[in-house]
């Protein structure tokens, strides 16, 4: 069985769904296929979200925020959603989760800290479901 593919779904791609990603990616050590996107995408990643995500060794600091695509979620067997409403495309068959997380916009880097860390520990109970550990 290949790999599971797990996308991540925010409005601007420049927060939560960046830590998200990079996280599992982190975590999976190439067992599970990562990918984020943004109905609205920014022009660059959270600052802050760089920052803590630096604080454990995770360098996103080269990450572009990207749009969503049909063929994105098509593409994935977990789609996680992140406050992106209804901008976020439906297919059957797919697991949906939506994590209600604070946005990390104009937040300091103190602020996003505990979003990083609930989204660390969301990440890694997903990882724990999808390959066991």
């Amino acid at each position: 069985m290949s790999e599971p593919e797990v996308l991540f779904v925010c409005v601007h791609n420049a927060g939560r769904s960046q830590m998200a990603a990079a996280l599992l990616t982190h975590h999976a050590a190439g067992r599970v296929r990562v990918a984020s996107a943004g109905s609205e995408p920014a022009e660059t990643v959270n600052p802050a979200v760089v920052t803590a995500l630096a604080e454990w060794g995770v360098d996103i600091s080269q990450e572009v925020p990207t749009k969503l695509s049909y063929e994105a979620v098509a593409a994935s067997d977990v789609v996680i959603t992140m406050g992106c409403g209804d901008a976020c495309p439906v297919f059957p068959g797919k697991r949906y989760l939506d994590w209600q997380l604070p946005d990390p916009a104009g937040k300091s880097v103190a602020e996003v800290r505990p979003i990083r860390d609930e989204i660390d520990a969301r990440v890694r109970q997903l990882l724990a479901e999808l390959v066991g550990q």
